[in-house]
Order: structure tokens, then sequence, then C-alpha cells
């Protein structure tokens, strides 16, 4: 193992290693002509899968006990399903709407009133399918294992604040809702932004699972990381970062998954006390910190995913209630999934 002077060594060269490393390790530059041809071709794969994966989402769940009393549904579940999902991505680019139209037919004789259409979000069917969808996605894409990488972000409630800007003005304050609020001169109970976080496999690009927070990036963590757990799907490694380069978070994702490899940049108070895990990080930090950077910038691809995923669907969250808000994020995460299916 290590010692601390040989860890605070590494600390102590850090930004200079960073440095030196990014300038080996340029980015490489897209060749737009190959992406734009790639795009189009994810979309129209994705109109492909849509309606079997659904039809098989739906067939999955069986619903007992159903209260027959009352007016007849408008929509069958089915309906209910890619009408949220089809509101979700529409009046997008025209790349996206013509790889679209197809879908529309799905939606013949359909005439509800938006009142209809917002209950969708907190419809209980209607969330089971999609979950059903989620995972029927990756057993689509045949993930047995993964090596993943997390972040956070989050999406404004309002559109008089934008999120990007307010944490950069308050930075310090950016992982915690409360702190932020506060930050932000609004009143405590009034909620401005809502945390997401999503954990992707960086194979094949997909998310793994996704989790919001009233409260903070903290608890989202949490919550994607339960969804990734109930896939089944074998985390070999996470990258994730400083937020959670501490002893408990490393504690906890080993306790989740079991052998799991972590790649976190220490904080410049780090010791080498700890839960073994924690030990491990570290040790692999010190001793090839090259090696280990490597590693550990294939996180960009996170980051990569929030800009694609906010480009398409906006920095902001139409829906209030947190049930709702919750379904939003998982119509993102869907969408995103789908359109690297046929990757």
């Amino acid at each position: 193992m290590i010692t601390n002077k040989q860890l605070q060594k590494t600390q102590d060269d850090l930004d200079w290693l960073v440095k030196v490393y990014k300038e080996n390790n340029p980015k490489p530059k897209r060749d737009w002509r190959t992406y734009e041809q790639q795009v189009a071709y994810r979309v129209k794969q994705a109109i492909a899968w849509f309606e079997p994966l659904i039809d098989k989402a739906v067939n999955t769940l069986k619903i007992c006990n159903a209260n027959e009393t009352g007016r007849k549904p408008i929509l069958t579940l089915k309906q209910k399903v890619v009408l949220l999902l089809t509101k979700h991505l529409f009046d997008k680019s025209n790349r996206e709407m013509a790889g679209m139209l197809a879908m529309f037919s799905l939606l013949a004789d359909v005439d509800v009133s938006y009142k209809t259409i917002e209950r969708l979000y907190s419809d209980e069917p209607v969330q089971l399918v999609l979950h059903n969808l989620h995972v029927l996605i990756l057993q689509e894409k045949g993930i047995k294992e993964s090596d993943s990488s997390g972040d956070g972000t989050g999406y404004a409630l309002t559109i008089k604040k934008n999120y990007a800007s307010e944490t950069e003005k308050h930075r310090d304050n950016a992982k915690d809702a409360s702190l932020l609020a506060k930050a932000c001169s609004q009143p405590k109970k009034k909620r401005i932004f809502i945390y997401s976080f999503r954990l992707m496999d960086l194979k094949t690009r997909l998310y793994l699972g996704c989790g919001t927070s009233f409260k903070s990036e903290k608890e989202a963590h949490h919550r994607g990381m339960r969804m990734a757990q109930e896939t089944g799907i074998k985390i070999k490694s996470i990258r994730l970062d400083k937020y959670y380069s501490n002893q408990k978070d490393a504690r906890q994702l080993n306790d989740m998954f079991k052998g799991v490899t972590l790649y976190l940049i220490p904080k410049t108070n780090a010791t080498i006390k700890g839960p073994f895990i924690w030990k491990q990080t570290l040790a692999r930090f010190t001793k090839d910190i090259m090696a280990y950077l490597k590693k550990y910038y294939q996180r960009n691809q996170s980051e990569s995913g929030f800009a694609e995923d906010k480009k398409r669907f906006g920095w902001q969250i139409a829906q209030r209630r947190e049930d709702r808000v919750d379904t939003a994020n998982s119509l993102t995460m869907l969408w995103h999934n789908l359109l690297w299916l046929g990757r």
C-alpha cells in the first residue's frame, strides 16, 4: 500500500500532471459529415425499435384488480406511453422530426385535453411500463457488465433562472438545493432547480440508471445508483467527480457493487485512512497517475451525454410535482437510450 506522504506528493504535483496528460491526449476533432450520418441512422433505428419495445413493455405488465367503475379510459396503456414519449420529443429539429413521422400513425384518432397529458406523468401503470422499457432496452443491447461513468446536473423549474449560469455564480452551493435557493435570494420553500444524476455505460453510451431530487445531487446520485443496481448488470468500474471522492461514498458503492473499481480524484485533504476500497483507489491513483487519469477522464462521456440531452430537450422541466418531475427525467433517459440503441 501507500503512505500519506506519497499521496500528498502526488496531490502537490496533480495540476502539473493533469496539464501534461491533456497535452499528450488532445480531444479528437469531430468529423461533422460522419457525425450527421451517424445521428440520422440512430434516429431511424430508434423509431424502428419504438413500437416493438413498447408493445413488449406493456405486455410484460399484468394489472390485477383494476377498478372497472366510472368512465372508460380514452387511451389504452400503449397509447398513454406513446403519447407521453412523443410529447417529450415534440417540436425538435427538422432532422429528428423527419425520422419521427412514422410514429404519429400510432396516435390516430386520439383527442385528449392537456390535463389528460399532464396526468400521464403520475399514472402508475405508465411509470411501470417506462421502467420495463428501460430494462428491455438494456437487455436488447446485451449489456451484462459495465465500465461506467456518473455525473450530475440540474434543471430549472422556472424560466427566470438558468441552472448553468446560477451555479456558476454560486458554485460552492451548487450541490445543495437549500443553499442554492438562499444564494439566489429565493424563499426557502421556493423550488428553483431539481437535481438529476445518471450512470452511463461507457461502451454503449446507454444510461444504466437515473435519479432526481429536489434536495441535493447526492440524493439524486443514490436513487440513480439504486436503479442501476436493480438492473442486475455487473458494474466493474465507476468514474465520479470530486463531490463523491470520500470514504463514505466509496464504502457505499462497494456495498452496492461488490468488487467495483473506483476512479476518483482525491480532495486535497484526503488521507489513506478508511475502508479497503478507498485505500485501493488511492494506491492506484498514486502509483501510476497517467494510467489512472486515462481511465478517469473517460468520465467526459457523461458530461457530453448531459450536453446532448439538454441540447435536444432543453434546460427546463415543466412539471412541478416530484413524481412528475421524476417521470420527465426518465423520459429523457429513455429517449437518450433509444437514440443510442442502434449505434
